[in-house]
């Protein structure tokens, strides 16, 4: 009987050793400095799959026997969440636990630029490493089929931002929400607008607001470049703005316009045709969205860079020609 106790007393401090060492483990930091590890969990995966995945990816030191007894212990295999993460310096194997239960994703982030072509989003799309790549095969108009079908044409369509996301998100998944933001802000600008304004859609609405954005940087002057404009459409005056030219001239575009460029015809030419072009030129931000649907009271047809990214506005042709031979021809 002696011997029976002293064994069971063993055993038990044993387990408490044992109990008190695994709690131990599990409240310890994995990796103490360092870059974080990348690893993914499959989708379908429990205690054991996770434990063999995160002790595969390079430098993760987890002993995967012992997160399978610490997932099993919490109850928690059947609400791991697949997808990518990391293992940053300073996780335990708790907070490791908890971080797949909750689904917290390594994240990553995209910046789309105000002004950029559709052609430039995607581009960075494309480069991003931490995006699936679902849609690269896909023309501009397969692509909008899924996002928009009402819209054959991407430009303007998306809202320039910086979106977080998780690592490994379908590119589809981003373009969406970027159009959705887009079509929420034009929508919200559209309901405060002024009823006289000589739009007869949102979408032209999103037109001007694209060429508001490529010919000022100024966020100051956005209201009065926009105020020119609509006014110009008012009396049925040509836009004629670069731009748009610039956006019609495609690939041809080598950083100079030139008189043949001004007189050659197509779809984006203001100089040639009268009205808004057929389809935005850029993606504007919030501020020109919001400015080519409440621009500034203004009696001015006319503006010209005064070279320091600003530019003089007039009322009519004789003194804007002296402002572009001051501040163009520098006639005195």
């Amino acid at each position: 009987m002696a011997f029976i106790k002293k064994l069971i007393i063993f055993t038990i401090i044993a387990l408490l050793g044992a109990g008190s060492a695994f709690v131990y483990w599990a409240n310890q930091p994995l990796i103490t400095q360092g870059p974080a590890i990348p690893f993914t969990i499959l989708p379908g995966s429990g205690a054991s799959a996770a434990g063999q995945q995160i002790a595969a990816a390079a430098g993760a030191p987890l002993q995967p026997l012992l997160f399978n007894l610490l997932v099993r212990a919490s109850a928690s295999s059947a609400r791991i969440k697949a997808g990518s993460y990391e293992l940053k310096p300073g996780t335990t194997p708790l907070r490791l636990l908890d971080q797949l239960v909750r689904g917290d994703f390594a994240q990553e982030t995209l910046t789309i630029i105000e002004g950029w072509t559709f052609r430039q989003m995607r581009q960075a799309m494309e480069l991003h490493q931490g995006i699936k790549h679902d849609t690269t095969a896909l023309s501009d108009q397969a692509l909008m089929a899924l996002i928009a079908p009402q819209f054959k044409h991407p430009e303007g369509l998306f809202f320039p931002d910086t979106y977080l996301f998780a690592k490994g998100s379908s590119d589809l998944q981003i373009y969406r929400q970027a159009h959705a933001m887009l079509m929420s802000h034009l929508a919200q600008e559209w309901d405060k607008r002024d009823p006289a304004l000589p739009y007869d859609t949102p979408y032209q609405a999103l037109i001007m607001a694209s060429i508001v954005e490529k010919e000022t940087g100024q966020a100051s002057e956005r209201g009065m470049i926009a105020g020119v404009f609509v006014n110009r459409l008012k009396v049925r005056m040509l836009l004629q703005t670069d731009p748009t030219v610039i956006y019609g001239m495609g690939e041809r575009y080598e950083g100079k316009i030139r008189k043949r460029d001004l007189e050659t015809d197509t779809p984006y030419n203001t100089y040639t045709r009268s009205g808004l072009p057929p389809t935005p030129i850029a993606l504007p931000g919030l501020q020109s969205l919001a400015a080519a649907l409440a621009p500034a009271p203004t009696s001015s047809l006319y503006f010209v860079s005064r070279g320091n990214g600003t530019s003089q506005f007039s009322d009519n042709l004789p003194d804007h020609n002296r402002a572009v031979n001051q501040y163009i021809r520098q006639a005195p």
